[in-house]
Formats: structure tokens, sequence, C-alpha cells
């Protein structure tokens, strides 16, 4: 017998697991539907161009980690690397880009062929949130403050946020060409991987990891002194703002993103708790994507967010999960219906039931609502299922002696009067 195993990179979310995962993914929804934030859903697979272009070709993430293949009918596709390119591409097939400013974002799997560590596998999990239509300064702090405050809700300790400004593309223009310069003189002095970027995209050998790299680079010309006095002034605004809402930042002028499509604000929140790979969120503003795929001239700015980094970094308290409210104990063939019947109507109350399907002994029963410390237990056997009624009691877990009431399975006001009394809770 084959032995079958996941894909290096590739994890199995077992049931105890998704406990943490759908409570930091339920603080995560709450906080976006309070900040107004709608969902938009776009397909795990599209076309290979869409990246190349949306991305560009000269990125780490178009060259080397994408998993692309052509399909039955000799089409280039690929799983998506991120989340931007797809919904710019939906808003713009779908006749909505030109439409007044939109707040959206998305949650799902994303894939990138890198090496798998600690909080980053090859099918990893991404939080995105777009704001399209927003070109005032205002949109960038109302992005990065929503990025800030959903991970201060999640708990998550030791907080930086870095920030930078790319000006726009006149400025970008005008640094490039004096950087290009530079890189030139100083080539022989970069690692080889930034030797290799000078032609494909020169700008991200800021963002390189390279110590010796990193330490020449402090003599390179710096992007901020190219703006023009207006991205100046819209980065200071951005700056000024963020300390009367007393979020605390440092300014990195390497920080670019790896991806082609930013201008202005860069962005990215870090945690100390997570050594090296510290980034927990990265986001920017990217006003020329839409309209180079194709669409209108539209402004808009975006995060990103790795839920496996958020897992890692998230507390304890998010790993427990809801006790059990009702288990409902039964023996006996006419008393097992009965119970199944009985459970369907209490999935319209707001409770968390348990029916047990072994046909063990009542013992074995009590005891298995013992271990899941179930507030309540419902008793269904022979004769109490030949009357049509059901015993329910508040459960002891110390013993089995403790207030009880007998119900018509008709009676459904002396039941709503018993959960109401007892477990606080009221049909949904």
């Amino acid at each position: 017998m084959n032995n079958f195993k996941n894909l290096r990179g590739t994890v199995d979310l077992l049931p105890d697991q998704l406990i943490k995962w759908q409570n930091v993914e339920k603080i995560i929804i709450e906080q976006l539907f309070r900040a107004s934030v709608k969902e938009i859903r776009t397909p795990i697979l599209e076309m290979t161009e869409l990246f190349m272009r949306g991305i560009g070709e000269g990125t780490d993430v178009v060259s080397k980690e994408m998993y692309t293949f052509l399909d039955r009918g000799e089409r280039s596709c690929t799983l998506r690397p991120e989340g931007t390119a797809s919904v710019v591409r939906a808003l713009i097939q779908n006749g909505v880009s030109s439409k007044p400013s939109q707040k959206l974002w998305y949650m799902g799997p994303m894939f990138r062929y890198e090496r798998p560590q600690a909080g980053r596998q090859r099918q990893f999990h991404q939080l995105g949130v777009e704001f399209v239509g927003y070109e005032s300064a205002r949109s960038d702090i109302e992005i990065i403050t929503l990025a800030w405050d959903i991970l201060e809700k999640l708990g998550i300790k030791e907080l930086n946020l870095e920030i930078n400004t790319l000006g726009d593309q006149n400025d970008r223009s005008n640094f490039q060409k004096a950087f290009l310069k530079w890189l030139e003189v100083n080539k022989n002095s970069l690692d080889l991987d930034s030797q290799k970027r000078i032609d494909k995209n020169p700008l991200r050998i800021l963002d390189t990891k390279n110590v010796q790299t990193k330490k020449i680079l402090e003599d390179s010309p710096k992007l901020v002194d190219f703006l023009s006095e207006k991205s100046l002034e819209r980065y200071l605004t951005i700056k000024d703002k963020l300390k009367l809402l007393k979020i605390p930042f440092i300014e990195n002028f390497n920080l670019v993103r790896g991806l082609d499509y930013y201008t202005h604000t860069a962005f990215e929140i870090t945690s100390g708790l997570l050594g090296s790979q510290a980034t927990v969120c990265g986001g920017g503003r990217y006003d020329n994507l839409i309209s180079q795929m194709g669409g209108t001239e539209t402004p808009a700015i975006g995060f990103a967010i790795g839920l496996e980094r958020l897992i890692l970094l998230s507390g304890k308290d998010l790993e427990e999960s809801r006790e059990t409210d009702i288990y409902i104990v039964n023996k006996g063939l006419n008393a097992e219906t009965m119970a199944m019947d009985l459970s369907r109507k209490l999935r319209n109350y707001d409770l968390k039931t348990e029916l047990d399907l072994s046909g063990a002994s009542f013992s074995k029963q009590f005891k298995k609502a013992n271990k899941l410390k179930s507030k309540s237990i419902i008793v269904i056997g022979d004769d109490e299922a030949l009357k049509n009624e059901f015993i329910i009691r508040l459960f002891n877990q110390e013993n089995f002696e403790n207030m009880e009431e007998t119900i018509s399975v008709d009676d459904v006001t002396k039941l709503d009067n018993w959960l109401d009394k007892n477990l606080l809770l009221k049909r949904s």
C-alpha cells in the first residue's frame, strides 16, 4: 500500500487546530464589518498573464515562485500568488472599477514556491483589504489604522510600523536614474542576487536581506530626496496624522515592497516575536495598477496579512472552543428516532448540541457528556419515547444529581422557558 503524504510546503489543518483559525478569522471579519469593508471572492486559478502584468515580470514572485502550468486547452494558468491582481481583474471585468469608492476584503489560499519555514508555506492563507477609488492621504491613514487595529485586537505583541514613500511615477523615475548610476559604480561590491536585479528590478535591491549590501546601500541615493513638493507634503501629512492617532512608526527609506505596482505610501507591520521573518502585514498604494491592466485611471491602496503568522502570534485564549450546551443521551430504537428529531429542533436555538450516536449504555454516554463538560443533558429512553417526552437537566460534572424537568416533545413553550431560565439562550 502506498504511503501518501501531503506535498512539501502544504499542511493539514485538523479540527482541534481549526478552532484557533476560526476564532482568528471571526475577530478579523467582525473588525472589517465594523469598518464597512465588504467581501469579494475571486478564483484561485487565473491566467498567467494577469500576474505577469499586474505584479511585474522582474519580481521574484513571477520569475521564481509561481505555480504555472498549461491546461488542456493549452492556456497558461497560475495558482494565485497574491490577491490584488485578481481583485483588480474582477473589478474591471465586471464593470465596477469606475464606480464610486469601494472598500473590499478577501481571505483564502495563495501559492508560492518558497522554502517552507515557520509561518510560511507554499500553500498559505492571506487576508487582503483593498480601498479602491480613494486618493486622499486620509485613506492611507485609514487603511494603516485598520491593519494596526486588527493586529492589536488579536492580541499580537511587540508590533512595529515601518513606513516609506515611493513618490509618484516621475519621482520614482528620477530616483531610479540616479540609483542606476550609483549601482554601476558599486556593482562589484553587491551580493550576486542584487547584481542580477540591476537590469530587471533595481528598486528591489533596496529591500535586500544581505548584511554587506545593506551596509553599502547606506551611501546610496535616497528616494525621499527626489520627491516633488506635492509628494513630500502628502508623506508629511501621513506622518503627522499617525502621530495624532498615537500609532508609533519608524521611517525605512529602503522599504519598497516586493511588487512593481506600488506608488507613494508603502508600509509594513512587524512583530518582534517572529525573529528574522518578522513581517506580519505589508501594503501600499497602487494608483496606476488598474489603468495598467485596462481599467480607468483609479487610485487604490491595500494591505495583506498572512494568516499562518497570525496563528503563530495569537494568544492561547483563541484556542478555546465553546463548550457543549446540550448532550442528548438516548438508547432504544424509538428513543434514537425521537432523539434525532429533537436534535433537529434544537438547531433552531443558539446552542451547541451533541447527539450521542454510539448506542452505548447510559453510563458510558453520561461519561462522554461529562468529558465534554456539557452544561445540560437530555435523557431519552424507551419509557420517555413511549410517552413522547424527554428529561432535561443541568449537568453537574461531579455527580448526576441536579435540577431536572420532564418536557413533552411538542411543548415548545415549556422548552423555551427552561432554556431561557437555565442556559440563558433563546430560539434564534
